[in-house]
């Protein structure tokens, strides 16, 4: 039974520090992941705009941001410029792929495609995605294949460039199995693996559960193995102050009988024709704040039910 690691990297910090902690855990435990990256300008400071938004300042209380993410990434795009990823990190975004690990597309600038993509028209949303495209190709020398989007949010414009973009596969959304989404009727080509466990920030403050409890906590949610599960962790979390408790994770999982792998290998395994047809609504998820691109029901017509 597999279990995808998808491994988001929104920050240089998260970049520098965080994913070559990531390699080595993974190495350690024989698991596979895809590394998504963050390919622009850190503007992390810039999510202070989020305040408003229902349940972000329960989060940020509750989840140790500033120890998660450092003050310096806390400041940058306000009172310190930005810096530049794709340009500063590249060095460790390519030992990753050298450890053999999958590399993909997260976004060209986190915050801005977070904060705005779902209002965005398809201008706005080519020139951001060609943006990381470019940034890709420029630090390994080939096209991405797969894409992540941030904070999974989306807009209907992204899905279908994702086709037009030549992306084998997308996880872009919270769900419960794979499937092809549907935007106005139309099947997109490129299938979504969408998140389908909750995050450990998601987790952690939330019915009791401690940072010493979290994996605990997840994994009695993976006790019965099931296909198409994807957990999503991020670089500057996991790869730092939680690494341990990731271990923790790394280990459990590989008790209770999963196979950790890629995206990329869950994907080489699906059935394209067999995979329900679901249209992608705005929803919530406990734990997180604001609204989410989330798998919604099937077509009465598809053969295998979803979320």
């Amino acid at each position: 039974m597999q279990l995808g690691l998808k491994l988001d990297v929104d920050t240089l910090r998260g970049t520098r520090a965080g994913v070559p902690a990531l390699v080595e855990a993974l190495g350690a435990a024989g698991a596979d992941a895809t590394f998504l990256f963050s390919l622009g300008p850190d503007h992390t400071g810039r999510a202070i705009r989020r305040v408003f938004r229902p349940g972000f300042l329960g989060k940020v209380s509750r989840t140790s941001v500033v120890s998660h993410y450092g003050i310096r990434s806390l400041l940058y795009g306000t009172l310190l410029p930005g810096p530049d990823i794709g340009r500063r990190a590249a060095d460790d975004m390519r030992a990753a792929r050298a450890a053999g690990f999958e590399v993909g597309v997260h976004c060209h600038d986190h915050t801005l495609w977070q904060d705005f993509v779902a209002q965005r028209d398809k201008a706005w949303t080519a020139r951001q995605m060609q943006l990381a495209i470019d940034s890709f190709v420029r630090i390994f020398g080939e096209r991405p294949r797969t894409h992540g989007a941030a904070g999974w949010q989306m807009n209907d414009h992204a899905f279908r460039l994702e086709d037009e973009l030549g992306f084998d596969y997308a996880s872009d959304t919270r769900g419960e199995a794979p499937f092809i989404a549907v935007v106005d009727g139309e099947e997109i080509r490129c299938p979504q693996l969408p998140t389908t466990l909750p995050t450990l920030d998601e987790l952690i403050g939330v019915d009791g559960v401690t940072e010493a409890s979290a994996a605990e906590a997840l994994l009695r949610l993976t006790a019965v193995p099931r296909p198409g599960h994807v957990f999503t962790l991020h670089a500057e979390i996991e790869g730092l102050r939680l690494l341990p408790v990731f271990r923790q994770l790394l280990a459990g999982w590989r008790r209770q009988g999963y196979r950790l792998v890629s995206l990329r290998t869950q994907w080489q395994g699906l059935d394209r024709e067999s995979l329900p047809r679901c249209a992608v609504s705005s929803g919530t998820r406990p734990g997180r704040s604001g609204t989410l691109a989330v798998q919604g029901p099937p077509r009465a017509t598809a053969p295998v039910a979803c979320a």
